[in-house]
């Protein structure tokens, strides 16, 4: 699946100077100066500018100290070094030491220590974990295995109503006939995938027996997963398909998410602060939802629980007031993506979708070009009931791509195509599962092939 957010090209290795043997490393720590406030290792501070007081200039060196016992100063020469003198040199100090009867063992130079074996490259990861680029490609890979196989379990129950209902018409047949076409519609339509789609995939069946490219279970398989995965890639031309599209100039990245209540999206935000954050990002998390009582109560627990920080007000603030502190501190912290929760509503209600429309205004003035995405949490159990919510979301919100939510709990997990076909929306990411890592980048291949698996 590749990696869940990648935007900004950053080296997933850094450099901690750590795979140098230890001379080279202590040689260009020693050449750099190492400054303290207002004062330096290597002679007296420069005056401050707003400092009223005189310059004071460097005394004349200062013979090494006879070893004995010191005189003791006067309060008032106490308080007349501590006011003129800059502070000593490291050679001062040591004579000091010694004076004192305190002989320290000399520091060896850099030249004299023992060398250290150097390390091989790609040791230390950006967690400063010591792991070869071998180990960790293995485990990258094992991980991606790991979400294939959820994601294959998280549609089975769709496999099972396609899949399986098309292994049950071809059953003691022996040819392809008008009868076994109709009981093909009815196992596309119940796994809602639509009627338009359903519709256009049998008449590339029809096409293909009349020239005699279909004639068994297989070819006839074979032949509406191709059709399902150029449904779902030529969605991928309009919207948002990649975070990438977005220059890395533009910061804060804003995301805005939207959708009917019940559908997810507190959770879907939560799982996609962890997993942005986890790919090295800086996320902070907008909580414009002031219509809901409980809704910041709910992603304040998913802020804490992911560590991200949290913007929110009052119940009752006006969301676009909330939306514009936000993208401040987003803009004074540097922050790299900014996540928009936004009030669950029904896309009947006219008021409630004209206030994304000002939240948009408001985004867009901050930041050139936000939100740049704008999410529809979609709940796959909902079904055809949720392609009408999107039909109505893409008109006022501007909708840039779908997150299926509640994937792995329904037998329609064909929605997705329905979407995509009749909307030309992407689908971005999917739900396989309640825990905070269970949102995947939705892979049209990976899917298609779980359907049929």
């Amino acid at each position: 699946m590749g990696l869940f957010w990648k935007r900004k090209n950053k080296e997933r290795f850094v450099t901690l100077g750590l795979n140098e043997p230890l001379p080279e490393r202590l040689a260009e720590h020693a050449a750099r100066p190492v400054e303290t406030a207002g004062s330096s290792l290597e002679g007296p501070a420069a005056p401050s500018q707003t400092d009223a007081a005189p310059a004071v200039t460097a005394p004349p060196a200062v013979e090494p100290v006879a070893t004995g016992a010191a005189p003791t100063p006067s309060p008032a020469q106490e308080v007349q070094e501590a006011t003129e003198s800059p502070r000593p040199t490291p050679a001062v100090a040591q004579a000091a030491r010694q004076a004192e009867g305190r002989v320290e063992e000399p520091v060896k130079p850099a030249s004299a220590q023992r060398p250290v074996p150097s390390r091989s490259p790609f040791t230390t990861s950006i967690l400063g974990l010591n792991k070869t680029m071998e180990e960790l490609q293995a485990e990258e890979a094992a991980l991606e295995q790991e979400f294939s196989a959820r994601f294959r379990r998280a549609v089975a129950a769709t496999r099972e109503s396609l899949s399986e209902k098309i292994d049950t018409v071809f059953q003691g047949r022996k040819q392809i006939d008008a009868a076994l076409l109709d009981e093909l519609e009815e196992a596309l339509i119940a796994a809602d995938i639509g009627v338009p789609t359903t519709m256009h995939i049998l008449e590339t069946v029809r096409r293909g027996i009349a020239r005699n490219q279909i004639s068994d279970l297989d070819a006839l398989k074979q032949a509406i997963k191709t059709e399902l995965l150029t449904i779902l890639r030529a969605s991928e031309r309009n919207g948002v398909a990649s975070e990438t599209s977005v220059p890395e100039s533009v910061s804060p990245y804003v995301m805005m998410i939207v959708g009917v209540n019940g559908v997810g999206k507190t959770t879907t935000i939560g799982k996609l602060a962890q997993r942005i954050k986890a790919e090295g990002n800086d996320v902070l998390i907008c909580a414009a939802d002031t219509f809901r009582a409980a809704a910041s109560d709910q992603l304040a627990i998913w802020a804490e629980r992911t560590g991200v920080p949290l913007i929110q007000q009052k119940q009752g603030t006006d969301p676009a007031a909330v939306l514009f502190d936000s993208l401040k501190a987003a803009k004074a912290r540097n922050s790299d993506v900014l996540i928009v929760d936004t009030a669950g509503r029904l896309h009947t209600k006219s008021n409630l979708m004209a206030e994304l429309e000002k939240m948009r205004r408001v985004a867009g003035r901050e930041v050139e070009g936000a939100p740049h995405e704008t999410l529809l949490v979609v709940d796959a159990v909902t079904g055809q009931n949720g392609l009408e919510q999107a039909r109505q979301f893409l008109k006022t919100a501007g909708v840039t791509g779908v997150v299926l939510t509640k994937l792995d709990g329904t037998a329609k997990g064909g929605i997705a195509v329905a979407i995509a076909k009749e909307l030309n929306l992407p689908i971005r990411y999917a739900g396989i599962g309640e825990k905070v890592d269970d949102l995947v980048a939705f892979d049209p291949e990976q899917y298609v092939n779980s359907l049929f698996e």
